[in-house]
C-alpha cells in the first residue's frame, strides 16, 4: 500500500525522486549495492522477488536514448555485474531484465531511468501477485542487500 498511496516523483531532478536521492545517504540507507562512477545499483523498496535491483545513472534521465556513451557502458557492466553477484549471493534459476520507459509502458518512476534486475526461481509466484497485486517476501531488505554487496564481482 506504501507504494500505491505514494506520490510520484515530478519530471526534475532532486523533487521527490528517489534515484536522485539514494546517492545523497548512506549505502544502507539508501539501499546502495555499489556506486559505480555514473551509475549506481540500488535495491528496489518494493520488490517483485527478493534481490530485486535497480541500475540507475546518477544524471536525472528519462530516456535510455538520453545516456551518453559512458553511461551507457557503465550501466551495462553494471547490469552484468548485478547478475553475476545475484547468482553468487541467491543461486536464481534465472532473471527478468527490462526498463519500463515512461508512466504509460509501467514506469512507477518515469523521469528517471532505471533498468529492473530481477532475480526469479522456479515456482517463485504464488496466489498474492493475482488476487491482491502483492507478493509476500520472507526476507528483510537489508539482509539481501548486505548478501549481494558480499557478493559483488570485484572490478
Amino acid at each position: 500500500m506504501a507504494y500505491i498511496q505514494a506520490d510520484r516523483p515530478s519530471t526534475g531532478p532532486g523533487q521527490g525522486c528517489p534515484f536522485c536521492a539514494a546517492p545523497d545517504k548512506d549505502d544502507a540507507d539508501g539501499l546502495i549495492v555499489h556506486r559505480g562512477e555514473l551509475c549506481f545499483v540500488v535495491m528496489n523498496l518494493f520488490p517483485y522477488n527478493p534481490g530485486h535491483l535497480l541500475v540507475c545513472p546518477y544524471r536525472h534521465v528519462p530516456l535510455y536514448l538520453d545516456l551518453t556513451d559512458d553511461e551507457t557502458e557503465e550501466f551495462t557492466r553494471l547490469t552484468k555485474a548485478a547478475i553475476r553477484a545475484l547468482e553468487a549471493a541467491s543461486s536464481p534459476m534465472g532473471f527478468n531484465l527490462g526498463m519500463n520507459q515512461g508512466a504509460v509502458a509501467g514506469a512507477g518512476v518515469a523521469a528517471h531511468l532505471h533498468q529492473h534486475v530481477v532475480p526469479r526461481w522456479g515456482g517463485d509466484m504464488n496466489f498474492l501477485p493475482i488476487v491482491g497485486q502483492t507478493k509476500a517476501l520472507p526476507v528483510l531488505l537489508e539482509d539481501t542487500r548486505q548478501q549481494i554487496v558480499a557478493a559483488w564481482p570485484g572490478e
